[in-house]
Order: structure tokens, then C-alpha cells, then sequence
């Protein structure tokens, strides 16, 4: 009993503030499960786990961006966009036929294919790439607060190339052999720049824990570095292999690059990985550069406030690199790695300059 009432008071002193809805929650101790039901439920750091960053924000991400994105492009390209599924509401299901449809499809396993692994990737990709968002605060929500996040979140973002070669290699194909090659002269290209841009904002706020860097964005760091929020954003797009940095894939050329042979589920896990990928990557340059969630208090919400404002700052950044594939068509292999190699390598140099006299100019 004693041991429960520690885990009680722990979780007690780390609620997430809702004023809206505490007239409601005086009502509780009347029915003691519902109230440590709520009571967990409202825990910071399982707040961040389930509702956001964490899983309901991200699921919403995976679920509807990919129609908004085909959306925004239809107009923009004078097309229509999805409107056969549900004409009348825009085709919004369209990625509710699509995911049925991966569902019941058959997953295929070429008799060439390394099978255990062929099977295993696509599943343990989609994990792992869910582990930094357990370090990205939401205003001042986080499920694990640490001085290293940063560290922890780009070391688990450079991982995400290395499940996308092991797709390729699984697949034990010419086409996505060719497609994974690609996939590793890309990732070498942009890593080097991605990482010192977001170096050069640790050095300037002089800490790499997101929520004091969030707190010291009296002025955003887009406008304190924008050379540094230029080539991250660049290195972002690079990163999720979207238009004009579908290199990788190539779909007039390689079809689906490394995952050429997969199809089924294991097809579907992969197509929202790039989402995935996105949504992360923008929740990243919003702490860096954007001030995470702060902004102007909202009466009732107390600390989702917070949480308002991080997503819209997100969806603002994932919009922003969605809309890339309607300005630019798609770069070859060669372009896209002078690109990373001489003027976003150069840029980066510059952006970690910025900062350093930034710094130096208020210490003295």
C-alpha cells in the first residue's frame, strides 16, 4: 500500500495543467478508479507518450497528412487531388481505402529475399522511428527530460537511414540494391550539415535540453540563425526522401528504390514512414528554431497551450516541406550530393560562425 501511494504522489505532483476542465476533475475522488485512471492519464510523461507528441498527434499525422499533402499539391497544380472515396467530403478517406487496402493484400516474399529479415524490417523500422518523440517536449509536456535530448534525438535520427538500407539489403534485388546505394550517398550528403546546423543552435542557446531552449527563444532562432534553420530545413527534406529529394526511389526510373520487392503491410508500414520521418523532423526544427510552444497564453488550456502551439508550429514546417514536390521537380543522384556536399556543407560552416559571434557578442 505504501509503494502505491509513492507511485500515487509522483504521479500527482507532475499533472498537466487544464483549467478548463478542473470543475470536472473536483468530481473525481467520488469514484477512486476513474480518478487514478485520469490521474495517469494527465501524467506529463505519459501525456507525451499517448496523446502528444506522442501517439494521437503522430497517428492523427500519419493518418491525414498524406491527403492534405495530395490536396495542397492538387491545388496548387491545378488538379484536383483525391476525390473518387467520398467525393462529397473531398476523397478524405482516401487513406482509410488506401490502409484497408494494404491490409488484405497479400505480402509477397521473393524466393531471393533474406526472409526473416525482409519480414522483420519494415515492422522494427516503424518502431524505432517512434523513440525520438519520447525526447521532443510539447510546450511543457515531455515524457523523458534530459540535458542530452538533442544528442539522444539527432544519434536516433541518424539511425533511420541504416533501417532503410537494411530494407534494401533484405530484399536481395538488383533494383533495390541500386535504389539502397543511392539511399547511402544521399545520407552521407546531407547527415554533416543537418548535424552542425543543429549544433550551431545548441552553441547559441548554450544548452541542448529542448525545454530551456525553448524558454531562451526570446527572439526565434529562425531570425538569431537563419542560416542554420535553412540548411536544417533542407536536410530535413533530404532526410525524407520527398520531392525534389526522391532520389532514392526515383519512381520513373527504380520504382520504390529499396523497397521495390514489399508490398502488402509491410509496403504500407514503409509508405508512412516518410510521414513519420517528417512529423519528427519538424517537431525538431519547431524546438530549434521556431521556440517550441511558447506563445501567447490560451485562457482554459493552461499547459496544453503549450501544446497548441507546438502543433501548429509542427504542421506549419510539415506543410512547408510537403509543398517542396510542387515547386521543384526531382534533382538526379549527382545533384543532390554537390548540393550537400558544397553548398549546404559551406552554409552549415557559416551557421555555426553565426553563432559563435552571437555568443561572443553578449558575453561581452
Amino acid at each position: 500500500m505504501e509503494v502505491i501511494n509513492t507511485l500515487m504522489e509522483t504521479v500527482m505532483s507532475n499533472q498537466v495543467s487544464i483549467p478548463l476542465i478542473e470543475p470536472m476533475l473536483d468530481l473525481l475522488p467520488e469514484i477512486p478508479m476513474l480518478q487514478y485512471m485520469v490521474a495517469f492519464m494527465l501524467w506529463k510523461p505519459l501525456f507525451a507518450i499517448l496523446i502528444c507528441p506522442g501517439l494521437t498527434v503522430g497517428g492523427i499525422t500519419l493518418l491525414f497528412f498524406p491527403w492534405i499533402e495530395r490536396k495542397l499539391c492538387g491545388r496548387a497544380q491545378w488538379r484536383v487531388g483525391p476525390h473518387e472515396i467520398v467525393w462529397w467530403l473531398g476523397g478524405v478517406i482516401q487513406i482509410l481505402a488506401d490502409t484497408l487496402r494494404f491490409l488484405f493484400q497479400e505480402v509477397i516474399v521473393h524466393k531471393d529475399a533474406h526472409r526473416p529479415y525482409f519480414l522483420q524490417f519494415p515492422f522494427l523500422s516503424f518502431m524505432i522511428f517512434l523513440l525520438p518523440l519520447l525526447f521532443i517536449p510539447a510546450g511543457t509536456i515531455v515524457a523523458i527530460q534530459t540535458p542530452y535530448a538533442i544528442q539522444i534525438i539527432l544519434a536516433l535520427v541518424c539511425l533511420f537511414p541504416l533501417f532503410i538500407l537494411g530494407l534494401g539489403w533484405a530484399s536481395n534485388s538488383r533494383f533495390a540494391y541500386i535504389g539502397t546505394v543511392r539511399e547511402a550517398f544521399v545520407y552521407f550528403a546531407y547527415e554533416i550539415p543537418f548535424i552542425i546546423a543543429a549544433i550551431a543552435m545548441i552553441i547559441l542557446y548554450g544548452t541542448s535540453d529542448p525545454l530551456l531552449m525553448a524558454s531562451r527563444q526570446s527572439i526565434p532562432g529562425i531570425i538569431l540563425n537563419p542560416i542554420a534553420a535553412l540548411v536544417f530545413f533542407i536536410g530535413a527534406a533530404m532526410a525524407t526522401s520527398r520531392m525534389p529529394f526522391e532520389i532514392a526511389e526515383s519512381d520513373q526510373e527504380l520504382c520504390a528504390g529499396p523497397h521495390v520487392e514489399y508490398s502488402g503491410i509491410a509496403f504500407g508500414l514503409i509508405y508512412v514512414l516518410c510521414y513519420e520521418k517528417a512529423y519528427i523532423l519538424s517537431a525538431l526544427m519547431t524546438i530549434l528554431f521556431l521556440g517550441g510552444g511558447s506563445g501567447p497564453a490560451i485562457a482554459g488550456l493552461g499547459d496544453l497551450s503549450g501544446v497548441f502551439w507546438f502543433v501548429v508550429k509542427t504542421y506549419l514546417v510539415l506543410t512547408t516541406l510537403f509543398m517542396l514536390r510542387t515547386v521543384y521537380p526531382r534533382y538526379r543522384l549527382d545533384q543532390g550530393l554537390k548540393l550537400g556536399w558544397s553548398p549546404m556543407l559551406c552554409l552549415a560552416l557559416i551557421g555555426l560562425a553565426i553563432s559563435l559571434v552571437v555568443v561572443a557578442v553578449r558575453v561581452i
